[in-house]
């Protein structure tokens, strides 16, 4: 079997035949694939893309990369043609395998993108013998075509969170779809602001409708506006960032007490305490765990205030929002004759957002609210893995590429 019938399987071109293969020697070797027009089509204008008359061959042959085969760097060879279009003057041909001046083909850009959902963009280069522009190039390509073909329909519960981007409180806003049936990143947002937050409604426009559930921290303006743009949906806050702020209250009440101990001659009995009090119970190791046992004993601020944390614990084992409501309120009342500062302060917090608390308990087995949050981590792992961005452009690729679900063309062949 010829090269040329296994090239006609996997990538055909209307219009243009493969006339003969040559094998290029060295420290880099490659075969070279030479492409010329089939007499009996038209060549087609890049610019409308109807066929028009030729007009002329200008002098120079260009090379596309194309898929390696068998470790050996594959080119594909042609010569453009210029075309004389009524409608758009003398113009360069149309060629099926490239977009406009790139040294890439189609078929190649995608196998790339395919490969750099796998490995770090710096691994699939190296792997491949290309650069990383190369990559990041096949990446964009792939992102932008599945954002213009992706489905929209369907969207009925939806996560905001923020996330940190870089060092010095830069944070992104970024929209995920959790229904059951499909869990992807919609939208990205430089910033928190509720700007930020206001553009994804603009841009997400009537669609916001038909939302049945919308899962958010107490970001107050994330609340503003999820309250006037999807007031029909059930607003759930998430129960991650609850217990992440209630881990923050224990820890700033430990904090002061270590320097209050320390201060008045005490033994430093919490030291090293700090984990054993914010870590589940059944996630302790066995010296945490004696180091907490220890810690009971001892009748401290920060002990009361996490035998508070355990106690609200039992929240989340309610069914109905009604009763965890009733439990809600009085396990406030408790926090706030404490008079454990950042404990009440917290109990204020859930008094104010008593109802979108609750919220969580009605949409129970509608959503999950921890899908988020989980796809939080993805992201931080791809921020990592593609090294190199510093833009918010690159950042935006990278993740549509990898948490974006989003769709790829039918090809003839996926090469893996």
């Amino acid at each position: 079997m010829q090269l040329k019938t296994l090239l006609n399987h996997v990538q055909k071109h209307k219009g243009f035949v493969y006339d003969h293969v040559e094998l290029h020697g060295g420290p880099r070797a490659r075969l070279v694939v030479r492409i010329r027009p089939d007499a009996r089509c038209r060549p087609v204008c890049s610019k409308c893309e109807r066929p028009a008359p030729y007009y002329d061959t200008p002098e120079g042959t260009r090379y596309f990369q194309f898929v390696p085969l068998w470790g050996l760097l594959v080119l594909f060879a042609y010569t453009m043609r210029r075309v004389k279009c009524p409608r758009c003057g003398v113009r360069v041909e149309l060629v099926p395998w490239a977009q406009g001046k790139s040294p890439t083909t189609t078929a190649y850009a995608w196998f790339l993108a395919r490969w750099a959902k796998k490995l770090s963009w710096l691994e699939v280069a190296r792997s491949f013998n290309t650069t990383w522009d190369t990559v990041f190039r096949a990446v964009g390509l792939a992102v932008e075509w599945g954002l213009q073909h992706r489905d929209l329909t369907g969207i009925r519960a939806i996560g905001v969170d923020e996330v940190l981007w870089h060092r010095g409180h830069k944070y992104l806003t970024v929209v995920y779809q959790i229904d059951a049936h499909c869990r992807r990143l919609l939208w990205i947002g430089e910033d928190r602001t509720k700007e930020c937050i206001e553009g994804f409604f603009d841009w997400f426009g009537l669609r916001a409708r038909w939302l049945r559930f919308v899962c958010s921290d107490q970001h107050k303006p994330y609340l503003t506006a999820i309250g006037r743009r999807a007031k029909q949906a059930v607003h759930v806050l998430d129960r991650f960032h609850i217990v992440q702020r209630l881990n923050k209250a224990i820890d700033q009440v430990r904090a002061a007490e270590v320097k209050k101990l320390e201060r008045d001659g005490y033994e430093p009995v919490l030291k090293r305490g700090r984990w054993p009090l914010l870590k589940r119970p059944e996630n302790l190791t066995k010296k945490q765990d004696a180091k907490l046992r220890d810690l009971l004993k001892y009748n401290l601020t920060t002990v009361r205030a996490y035998l508070l944390k355990e106690e609200l614990q039992l929240l989340w084992d309610y069914t109905s929002a009604t009763w965890a409501g009733r439990f809600l309120d009085r396990w406030c009342s408790t926090v706030m004759r404490s008079r454990i500062e950042p404990m009440k302060k917290l109990a204020r917090s859930f008094r104010v957002h008593r109802e979108l608390l609750l919220n969580w308990f009605r949409a129970r087995g509608e959503i999950s609210a921890a899908v988020a949050e989980g796809l939080n981590n993805k992201l931080k792992v791809i921020t990592r893995r593609a090294y190199g961005l510093r833009t918010l452009k690159a950042t935006e690729i990278a993740l549509y590429h990898s948490l974006g679900a989003l769709p790829e063309p039918e090809g003839a062949h996926r090469f893996f």
